[in-house]
């Protein structure tokens, strides 16, 4: 089975513009985000709309696809580059462009679902830490079938626990009534499904949650989730650089 990871890539983020290029430990967001791809898939493409990111990649020996400006969303993008690309492989591996520590289990993780024939779509999930972090709604949350196919996604906490109490221990944390699962934005699909999901309208839980991946399910696309204990630091907003450069600091 072949695999290719593209990273979508684009310049006018609302909260962090040209966050592909702001510098991480000496080198730019988007270079770290690639490098991470080629240690597991040496195939890898950035999917851009910008042409100061598309040199930036060439610069640094990378692959760089140019694609159009109106994409509502990475999943778009990445089909756009897949047909510049002509590219014959099985399954297209998405890392987002703000992901400069995807980790290589995670990738591997992704690829080993697609072992079974009934993977149409891959996705990853961490277990959350706390009830504080569960709590968030910028971290979606995920609800799984018995064989690891995702049910829901939401922002809200899902489930509710009806019965979970709050702890009477003011010094100490809850311990989390429920096995929580974070969703972490990478995706993986099959050549052929990525093509029929960026043909879909909207879908009106996507419109509700601003969830994508909701009008996968909506429609009646399978997302298969694989688990994993690796923490990452995405970077969303300036904030969020200054985070990652001290998780930087710490892994070296």
């Amino acid at each position: 089975m072949k695999f290719i990871t593209i990273i979508p890539a684009r310049y006018a983020s609302t909260r962090f513009p040209g966050k592909p290029l702001a510098m991480l430990g000496g080198k730019p967001v988007i270079q770290h985000v690639y490098e991470q791809a080629v240690s597991v898939l040496p195939e890898a493409y950035v999917a851009t709309d910008d042409q100061r990111i598309f040199d930036c990649v060439q610069a640094f020996g990378g692959q760089a696809v140019m694609t159009r400006s109106d994409h509502k969303s990475g999943t778009d993008r990445i089909q756009e580059a897949v047909e510049h690309i002509g590219t014959d492989a099985d399954v297209i591996i998405n890392i987002q462009g703000d992901e400069p520590f995807v980790d290589a289990s995670q990738l591997k993780t992704l690829m080993q679902l697609f072992d079974d024939p009934a993977t149409q779509i891959a996705t990853l999930g961490k277990p959350f830490d706390t009830m504080e972090a569960v709590q968030n709604p910028n971290s979606p949350k995920i609800v799984c079938d018995l064989h690891g196919f995702a049910l829901y996604f939401s922002r809200s906490v899902i489930p509710f626990v009806r019965d979970a109490q709050p702890s009477t221990i003011s010094h100490q944390p809850s311990p989390l009534p429920f096995p929580y699962l974070k969703h972490l934005g990478l995706y993986a699909y099959r050549r052929e499904v990525l093509r029929e999901v960026t043909q879909l309208p909207q879908s009106p839980l996507e419109k509700a949650e601003s969830l994508e991946q909701l009008r996968w399910l909506q429609n009646g696309y399978r997302i298969r989730v694989g688990i994993t204990h690796v923490e990452t630091v995405g970077i969303d907003t300036p904030e969020d650089l200054e985070r990652a450069k001290q998780f930087l600091k710490k892994r070296r």
